[in-house]
């Protein structure tokens, strides 16, 4: 038998079951069902209060929001593709269980107000369990940094050697960028925390609600003050998906450096063997497969933001069915990032750093040639001098396949009679490091420091 739609009344012909099935959004959306039976719940208590609804009309239909939450969260409810999506599912099961009472909770607002409504909800909840996994991340982060103080690792620029810096320094730079992730997402709460309900299809109701109550029992800041734009608005999700593709950057850049540094042309790293996987074809591989994916999975993040706005950019106001295509994308991002964070913590803490082969890799590259330079600057001589001087000296050094330190001092002041035996002072990775006590600088000191403020601020 036909299910009759809650919306048929101007047809006089049902839909073809290929187009119901083509225009459904039930098989996704139905995760917002708590959130859309949470707006439901207020505002059916709005309608009391203006009185659409009588008191035990109110109780009744609160009783069948709660049940029908209830067998939904225990997967007994039968969602159906042509009721098309979660807000139509759901109020037809409450019309089928309380009678005609049902029928007048749709009163005073439109699918169109109802759907951003719950986006918004299951946003707001989402952006703060976000928030959540972000910073046990940041705290693995921070936590491998203080346990790996003293080691030192290449620093690069453009992948060539450039100074040496403390591994420790390195991951607190993943972790400064995953605080400006945080802060953008909990800032988008801003965006996200304006109530929609009350716009109606599009231009509002002919009845008196009582918008600010009813954002007030949902914890809404304020409410829209466009209906137009409130019910045509998805900036809230593109700005989530932006959040989501700059987050997915940062970690793919970390997930970079943990292949190259895996690999055996480096060695500085091995990851833990339960986030790596073999060959079928050849024994001795060990995949860096979980960074890989992670790596990959950044490009879902990009499509799924380009997605959106590519769907925006055309429509006219305000509601188009274009729209529903907003979930999909978002939902993925969600479960995409979800799932890495809940992954990445445990790769960070188990991961060896091979500490005897990053200290040599430091010591290459003729990376004393900033200190060397500065060291002259110091004396007196001008910086782009000192750089010139410095540059000639590592030229010298490649081609007589020489190391700075075994030089003597007859040579050094070949190059400047400004050098002096207090050179050789400066001449290691860890005095190079330690040079560099500033704030935000690599020096074992200011390091420590950051990371005991971090400690200090963590939420």
């Amino acid at each position: 038998m036909e299910k009759k739609k809650l919306w048929g009344g101007r047809f006089s012909r049902p839909t073809e079951k290929g187009i119901e099935e083509f225009t459904e959004s039930i098989s996704f959306d139905k995760r917002l069902y708590k959130y859309d039976i949470e707006g439901s719940i207020a505002h059916a208590k709005m309608l009391s209060k203006i009185g659409v609804l009588k008191k035990g009309e109110l109780a009744t239909i609160l009783r069948g929001l709660e049940e029908i939450g209830r067998t939904i969260e225990h997967e007994a409810f039968l969602f159906s593709i042509e009721l098309e999506d979660i807000p139509m599912n759901i109020e037809k099961r409450l019309i089928d269980k309380i009678g005609p009472v049902g029928e007048k909770l749709h009163t005073a607002r439109s699918r169109n107000d109802q759907i951003a409504l719950d986006l918004k909800l299951y946003l707001r909840e989402i952006i703060r369990e976000m928030n959540g996994c972000i910073f046990k991340f940041q705290k693995a982060i921070v936590d491998k940094a203080r346990t790996h103080i003293d080691i030192i690792i290449p620093g690069y620029t453009h992948l060539q050697p450039a100074q040496p810096v403390l591994f420790s320094h390195y991951l607190l730079a993943y972790r400064e960028m995953l605080e400006r992730d945080r802060e953008r997402f909990l800032d988008s709460l801003k965006r996200v925390n304006i109530m929609p309900l009350g716009s109606g299809a599009i231009a509002g109701t002919s009845f008196p609600v009582d918008r600010e109550y009813v954002a007030e029992l949902l914890g809404f800041s304020r409410v829209t003050q466009n209906s137009m734009d409130a019910v045509s608005d998805r900036d809230f999700v593109i700005e989530f998906l932006a959040d989501c593709a700059i987050l997915g950057m940062h970690l793919s850049r970390l997930s970079e450096d943990l292949i190259l540094w895996s690999s055996r042309e480096f060695g500085f790293i091995e990851l833990p063997d339960e986030f790596c996987t073999g060959s079928s074809m050849m024994p001795q591989k060990k995949n860096p497969d979980v960074p890989e994916l992670i790596r990959g999975k950044s490009g879902r993040l990009y499509g799924n933001l380009f997605s959106l706005l590519a769907t925006m950019k055309g429509l006219p106001l305000t509601y188009n069915r274009d729209m529903q295509e907003d979930k999909e994308a978002l939902f993925d991002s969600i479960d995409t990032l979800i799932s890495i964070l809940g992954i990445y913590p445990a790769v960070i803490s188990g991961m060896i750093v091979r500490k005897d082969v990053t200290a040599e890799a430091a010591a290459r590259g003729y990376m004393w040639a900033t200190d060397v330079a500065d060291y002259l600057v110091k004396k007196g001589i001008p910086f782009r001098t000192a750089h010139e001087i410095t540059g000639k000296m590592v030229a010298y050094c490649i081609e007589n396949n020489k190391k700075i330190e075994t030089l003597r001092i007859s040579e050094l002041k070949a190059f400047s009679n400004k050098f002096e035996k207090d050179l050789y002072r400066i001449l290691t990775p860890q005095r190079g490091v330690n040079l560099r006590n500033i704030v935000g600088g690599t020096a074992r000191e200011a390091v420590l420091k950051r990371i005991k403020e971090i400690e200090e601020i963590q939420p």
